[in-house]
């Protein structure tokens, strides 16, 4: 494979939760990558933008996992053109146009804003909940204690398995032009109310694991008894709230779209990490 000096790939949150499953999906199609976070051998922080012309040196394509706060991606995006990077992807969230007047989300939608904006080509990637926020973030040790709490009731959610995100991010980085001003809306093949998918995993692992509704009030005042920060607490809690008016409600064709076939269902998800072992506790 020939490259020039601006053909490698840089992947920013590369040890997170789609950067890491990306990262050896494009090495596995022979694209040069820079894996960058902040405790990676790259290192990478937001919050040190003296850092960034190294990272983006030599690079022509960003998978772009914006910071928590808005702003920051703006001057990302001036020094990424400044490099001479042609092409940004950025993973923002599900049905963020409709998200209207809330506190959730504001750092997504700024860096939505920054890229867009640029003279760069872009795409946005915008999934649903990851189906692995059961078994890899902050729905998992609620299970394993038997019990999941949160602000959601009858209003479904169409999770989107993680393998399918970065199946869409590799596809869409290693093919320039295809997805050149485009936005994809990711999401599974249904959606599942997160009583149903606490029963999926229950029959799955075997155990005896519930599911109860309880006020936003409530959920935001138990985060913070677990040690989250109370600004993040009420972040996590809105997102609940924008989730229960259904804005993200309805499943959409963008995985079928980008890779020409459908999502992983939610099924499919528990039955592999259940054998995996997630919930043996």
């Amino acid at each position: 494979m020939t490259t020039t000096a601006t053909d490698r790939t840089l992947v920013l949150g590369a040890t997170g939760k789609t950067g890491r499953r990306i990262v050896p999906r494009l090495r596995m199609r022979g694209v040069p990558v820079r894996p960058a976070s902040r405790s990676g051998p790259t290192r990478f922080d937001w919050s040190d933008p003296a850092g960034w012309d190294a990272v983006l040196r030599g690079v022509g394509t960003v998978y772009v996992v914006a910071p928590t706060v808005p702003g920051p991606v703006h001057g990302f995006v001036d020094r990424a053109e400044a490099a001479g990077v042609r092409r940004l992807v950025l993973l923002s969230g599900r049905a963020a146009d409709d998200w209207g007047d809330t506190t959730f989300g504001r750092d997504m939608l700024s860096a939505e804003d920054a890229v867009r904006s640029s003279a760069l080509e872009w795409t946005v990637l915008r999934p649903s909940n990851f189906a692995q926020n059961f078994d890899e973030d902050v729905f998992h040790a609620p299970l394993l204690a038997g019990s999941l709490a949160l602000p959601a009731g009858p209003v479904p959610e169409p999770f989107v398995d993680l393998e399918d995100v970065a199946d869409v991010a590799a596809a869409v980085l290693t093919e320039p032009g295809r997805h050149a001003g485009l936005v994809h809306e990711l999401t599974g093949p249904r959606a599942v109310r997160f009583a149903e998918a606490v029963d999926l995993i229950a029959g799955a692992s075997g155990r005896p694991i519930s599911y109860r509704q309880v006020s936003p009030d409530a959920y935001t005042a138990s985060l913070v008894e677990q040690g989250v920060h109370r600004d993040e607490a009420e972040l996590v809690t809105a997102m609940f709230v924008m989730m229960e008016r259904g804005a993200g409600a309805a499943t959409t064709d963008g995985v079928a779209t980008v890779l020409g076939r459908a999502p992983r269902p939610f099924e499919d998800y528990v039955v592999r990490a259940a054998a995996a072992g997630a919930w043996r506790g």
